[in-house]
């Protein structure tokens, strides 16, 4: 170098310096990197030119709009969840005082664990893998558990949507199929199939037509085909709308995500002109106060605020890694949880609405059913017509008079009163009567709609948006995978895609089996939901605690142009990991009291019956739980011991357009010095150490130690605003 260049003017004189490596290369001619002195690493020009090329932030896929990007988390965070799980729990536990326990977990856990994992992708610009590796190494593992977790619920969760698409293409049928029981018949002789006539027409279709499901998990049964073909026809939707990235999936996002309002908004309206509809939604919002005072309510709404805004699942961070630096992720936050709530909300009004017409149905029918026994206990004598009050009128036997005359006869017969077998016939106990998760789509909503006028056109219109929503949570689930995977191997977008859709559903054949649905719920309610609480409390820790909540609320600051409230700084370091870490203790102890176990459909008694599972099926639950757990502290111990690089050693850099650029490649510790310094390692004032400590969040780089209080990083060389040179 000329000895009167500023480098060498500097090292004859006694100031700091000030200039950045970006400042001190703008005065040379641009170069080629893989030619010059700057390439620093020696690696091959094809080898470093495709690593400059994927790591270089303008070369990332980006959001074709920032509406595009929003409807990619409102789709990954509004799914079936919404539609049946939220609206089940508010019916178990209390009405509107579920609401409460969820409202105040929602904001003290799910949007500030939201932001973060915003903030995190946006900033880092990487998939949950390379994000957590970047923030603590030791915690790398987080990425590879939440790659996991998403492969056991993308599983699953296409099964769902094989459903959807069956019912959907049952749909177009006048009546509907599983409007009526089907009648067998021998020879002159019609009879109603036993097990239909014992339950009911829609339960019948649900558990025999549509799944023929056996008796316990462990009757296989065989594959059931017609599900089999459903699930094909799932994988294959969701494998061409993720197969270009975001450049597909983004498209697909303005339809999946938008078309579920619109059916909402119709079967809300629908709903409201129901006879019975107001008696449904106000039972929601008649809070049973004593259920908010129970610790099993509270763990349900933590785990539901969980599974609706996706955390811990990497898809939210993997959709924020395409994002611009500045994008303002802290209303983007607030936002997508506003509309997700808001979303559940309106699918349960729609759900106790369309619940009520159906409760006010079957009390009317339960009235004629009793006044006919009524009317024959009469006629046998068996009753005096004296207990029948006179305004009775038996051919209009409204449900209040019904209530009369049932009080009447069970006060007078009050010995004998349960030999007659007559019911109350409570409109309240039709409402309570709760139908968990699958069977409030699959039974009770689809037999409400039995009733409805036009009803193939409400039950097309109702699948259509189920597998809608269910598409939007598997784009975000895929890219849960496929975008950590693709940013730290660097494999082929499109051949690795298309293989993990392949590969999904030849594992997925495990949940077409007759005995398929039991999988499901060992899947759904017990493998992801321990492993999905363990990752969301150790991304807490990694950025509150390691990182750094100060330097993390700085760096939003530098991000963002301004600052966050002081609410998030708290939440993040406090509240939010003391609520999960007693969520974690709460389900392990809930594990330990109450067995897992599952409702199996027994064909001979027309019933469901709760089942534990045997020895084998639990051995695979916990194996499931270990497998999705395990990356975290065999990764940590790896690395604890060195056992397993964590880059810390190894810096290179390239600029493009007069920034700079970190880069993971080879350079020893002298020779960085000598490329910043322009000296040798002899002639440098300040020796660097043989081996370089961990440049990353917790640590100290040696150039920090020079005491200049310029530059970002307390140094007085500025580095450049990339994303992992600024987290």
């Amino acid at each position: 170098m000329p000895k009167n260049s500023k480098v060498t003017q500097r090292e004859h004189s006694n100031e700091h310096v000030t200039e950045s490596v970006a400042d001190l290369l703008a005065l040379e001619e641009p170069v080629d990197y893989k030619q010059s002195v700057l390439n620093v690493a020696g690696e091959t020009g094809g080898k470093q030119k495709a690593a400059e090329e994927e790591l270089d932030a303008e070369d990332r896929p980006a959001w074709n709009s920032k509406l595009q990007y929003i409807l990619a988390q409102i789709g990954f965070s509004v799914g079936l969840g919404n539609i049946w799980r939220f609206p089940y729990l508010c019916q178990k536990n209390g009405g509107g005082a579920y609401l409460v326990p969820y409202l105040v977990l929602l904001i003290i856990i799910g949007i500030p664990l939201f932001f973060l994992e915003l903030a995190v992708g946006q900033r880092i610009r990487r998939g949950s893998i390379g994000v957590w590796h970047y923030v603590c190494p030791r915690l790398g593992g987080i990425g590879f558990s939440s790659c996991i977790v998403c492969l056991f619920v993308g599983l699953y969760y296409n099964v769902i949507i094989g459903w959807s698409v069956f019912y959907f293409f049952k749909s177009f049928q006048y009546p509907l199929p599983w409007s009526e029981c089907p009648v067998i018949r021998n020879g002159t002789v019609a009879v109603v199939e036993p097990e239909c006539e014992k339950s009911s027409a829609t339960t019948y279709f649900w558990y025999r037509e549509a799944l023929d499901i056996s008796n316990s998990i462990s009757e296989s049964g065989g594959l059931n085909w017609k599900m089999t073909l459903c699930l094909l026809v799932a994988w294959s939707i969701v494998g061409m709308a993720v197969v270009k990235g975001i450049q597909s999936s983004g498209k697909v996002m303005y339809f999946s995500s938008l078309f579920p309002y619109v059916v909402l908004a119709c079967f809300l309206v629908r709903g409201l002109l129901l006879r019975g509809a107001i008696d449904g939604i106000l039972h929601m919002f008649t809070p049973k106060l004593d259920k908010m005072l129970d610790p099993q309510v509270w763990r349900e709404a933590a785990t539901q605020v969980f599974f609706a805004l996706g955390l811990g699942f990497g898809g939210v961070i993997a959709f924020s890694s395409y994002n611009k630096q500045d994008n303002n992720c802290h209303f983007d936050a607030a936002l997508v949880s506003f509309i997700n709530f808001f979303t559940s909300v309106l699918a349960t009004l729609v759900v106790f609405a369309v619940l009520g017409f159906k409760a006010n149905i079957m009390n009317e029918k339960c009235v004629v059913e009793n006044a006919e026994k009524i009317l024959g206990y009469l006629n046998s004598n068996v009753l005096s017509r004296d207990l029948i009050p006179p305004h009775v009128n038996f051919s209009h036997l409204t449900t209040k008079d019904y209530s009369e005359m049932y009080n009447v006869i069970m006060t007078v017969k009050e010995k004998q009163f349960s030999a007659l077998g007559l019911d109350p016939c409570l409109l309240e106990d039709e409402l309570d009567k709760s139908v968990q998760g699958t069977g409030l789509a699959f039974i009770a909503f689809t037999e409400a709609m039995t009733h409805f006028p036009a009803s193939p056109f409400w039950s097309v219109m109702f699948f259509l948006m189920l597998i809608n929503l269910g598409l939007g949570s598997m784009i975000g689930t895929m890219a849960g995978i496929t975008t950590p995977i693709i940013d730290t191997f660097k494999v082929p977008k499109e051949i690795f895609t298309v293989g993990c859709c392949v590969f999904a559903f030849f594992v997925g054949l495990l949940f077409v089996q007759r005995s398929g649905n039991y999988f499901v719920t060992m899947f759904d309610d017990y493998s992801a939901t321990l492993p999905l609480t363990v990752i969301v409390i150790l991304e807490n820790i990694a950025v509150a605690w390691i990182y750094g909540t100060k330097k993390f609320m700085q760096e939003l600051t530098e991000m963002l142009g301004f600052r966050p409230y002081r609410f998030y700084f708290y939440m993040w370091k406090f509240v939010s990991p003391l609520f999960m870490a007693v969520l974690t203790t709460a389900s392990i102890i809930q594990l330990g009291v109450s067995p897992p176990g599952y409702s199996a459909w027994i064909k001979e008694e027309a019933a469901e019956r709760y089942l534990y599972f045997p020895n084998w099926a639990m051995a695979l639950l916990i194996t499931l739980i270990a497998v999705a757990t395990l990356p975290i502290p065999v990764v940590f111990i790896l690395r604890h011991f060195h056992l397993l690089s964590d880059g810390s050693n190894t810096l290179s850099v390239s600029y493009k357009k007069g920034r700079m650029m970190k880069d993971i490649s080879n350079l020893e510790e002298n020779d960085e010095t000598r490329f910043i310094l322009s000296k040798v390692p002899s002639e440098a004032p300040s020796p660097m150490p043989t081996h370089r400590s961990y440049l990353g969040p917790g640590s100290t780089s040696p150039l920090e130690n020079s005491g200049n209080p310029n530059g970002r990083y307390g140094s007085g060389y500025l580095l450049a605003s990339t994303p992992e040179s600024e987290l």
